[in-house]
């Protein structure tokens, strides 16, 4: 392969927390690939992604659009393949692009009309969904999703043929419906019946592995490698499972959110209630955690193994590295489980870049957006920017240091109609403000500076309401009016 654009490599997982690195100053965690990258490159250390779900934060992401500009407020809807996407940008600069793993373009409509009963004779094979994924400006793609899906007796993938093959499949298959999610036991720790070499994690990037070895075109490629893990069940291989099996990881803030009305409040009833909060002591959170860290790890340490691959292809002089997440994981944070949330271990993710060649470690602790890692991506192609967009490039910040953003938002829809609640959240360097957009109350204000934690919620404070009436005028008026609500 002879050109002189550089390749991209977006590393991608689901629902990876912004801490849970050791270059992100995390003691327990073993992420030795990811700090490497960190410390030859720049680390984003407050990036805030543009939902804490995964449909629109994964569509901000592609489109570097926010949810309200998109259209799509939550897991509720197919993608529109006429978007302007980032992978269409980079095709008509003469990448060549490819995509292992999940996306999730696709509704989960699909598979609620499959179903765990064995009797419904509906079926799914996700492989056929991948010329849709295509439209999207992906010239290969191997299309993968979360492990509930792999659960159900009807849905074929990949990843279910390549277990079926090696006997696996059913035992695999019974440990995910044990913990079922939003049955009582959808957060209950386990390990893996399968060995390390087949879970799904190894599986993705050994797709991506034998994707790089055999790649002979001409072109520059952008390839996207979107890991299944760490999203729940919290199940981990058995080698990173025994290795954290003693591990002590502290957990986070404990104070559960306040209802100061009953708009904010509904959102937390719905959060308790999918959290099962009454199980969550420090010893079933600490459980959980290790199984957490053992998928982040693995990620790890496969990156590790497709970086290996680019150096011996001899394209390490001429490839950018660039990871992140659609969004985090509570964890127990706030008496909380999964993600839906604006505190900050549900809405800030990893995010960094490492250049060609490496270069001094930075760390950039400005306010940074998900959707800014599109624009760079697009910036160091030569692409054009998508219409519309407020992403900006963050490759200045490989040259010298330069102020971040003054505000980040991010969005996220309670329901599934126009009628729900629509939440959303403007971040600026101190305060992080949360409104309902469709009734226009406030719903939380925090005191970044005296309260990191988040654990005072002043929106019905008297002394802040000049702050809440700011942020509104100066930064929330305008991102409002982008799109439709």
């Amino acid at each position: 392969m002879t050109n002189s654009r550089p390749n991209i490599i977006y590393l991608f997982s689901d629902q990876h927390r912004h801490d849970a690195m050791g270059c992100a100053g995390n003691p327990v965690i073993q992420t030795p690939n990811l700090d490497k990258m960190a410390s030859e490159g720049v680390r984003f250390s407050r990036t805030y992604c543009q939902s804490p779900i995964c449909q629109p934060s994964r569509a901000s992401v592609i489109t570097g659009l926010y949810t309200h500009q998109h259209g799509i407020p939550g897991n509720i809807k197919s993608f529109d393949p006429a978007w302007p996407t980032m992978m269409k940008r980079l095709k008509d600069r003469g990448y060549y692009t490819a995509e292992f793993g999940k996306t999730h373009f696709e509704c989960g409509a699909q598979l609620g009309k499959v179903g765990l009963q064995p009797s419904n004779k509906i079926g799914l094979d996700l492989r056929e969904n991948e010329a849709f994924i295509r439209s999207f400006g992906f010239d290969e793609v191997m299309e993968e999703f979360d492990r509930y899906a792999h659960a159900m007796p009807n849905v074929k993938s990949h990843y279910t043929e390549y277990l079926r093959e090696k006997g696996r499949l059913e035992a695999y298959r019974d440990q995910i419906k044990s913990v079922w999610r939003l049955t009582p036991n959808h957060w209950d720790a386990q390990t893996s019946v399968l060995p390390q070499e087949d879970d799904l994690t190894a599986f993705t990037a050994d797709r991506a592995i034998d994707w790089l070895n055999g790649y002979k075109g001409e072109q520059p490629f952008f390839m996207m490698v979107s890991f299944v893990a760490p999203h729940v069940p919290l199940i981990a291989d058995p080698i990173w499972a025994e290795y954290y099996q003693e591990a002590q990881i502290p957990r986070g803030p404990r104070i559960p959110p306040t209802k100061p009305n009953d708009v904010w409040g509904a959102r937390i009833d719905d959060m308790h209630k999918h959290s099962q909060s009454q199980l969550l002591t420090d010893e079933y959170v600490l459980n959980g955690a290790r199984q957490y860290y053992g998928m982040v790890s693995l990620i790890d340490q496969r990156i590790g193994d497709i970086i290996r691959a680019v150096e011996e292809k001899g394209w390490a002089d001429n490839t950018y590295l660039v990871y992140s997440a659609d969004h985090g994981e509570m964890l127990g944070d706030h008496n909380l489980m999964a993600k839906m949330q604006f505190y900050k271990s549900s809405v800030l993710v990893p995010a960094i870049i490492r250049p060609p060649h490496g270069m001094a470690a930075k760390v950039v602790d400005g306010i940074t957006e998900s959707i800014d890692l599109t624009a760079s991506i697009l910036d160091i192609a030569g692409a054009e920017p998508i219409e519309d967009s407020w992403a900006r490039s963050l490759l200045h910040f490989l040259e010298g240091n330069r102020p971040g953003r003054d505000v980040a938002f991010s969005a996220i829809q309670r329901g599934r109609t126009d009628s729900d609640y629509y939440y959303v959240m403007a971040a600026t360097e101190r305060y992080r403000l949360t409104i309902e957009a469709r009734t226009d109350t406030d719903c939380e204000l925090f005191d970044l500076y005296e309260d990191p934690d988040e654990e005072n919620n002043l929106v019905n404070d008297p002394g802040y309401q000049g702050i809440i009436e700011d942020i509104r005028k100066d930064y929330l008026q305008s991102y409002l009016a982008l799109g439709k609500i």
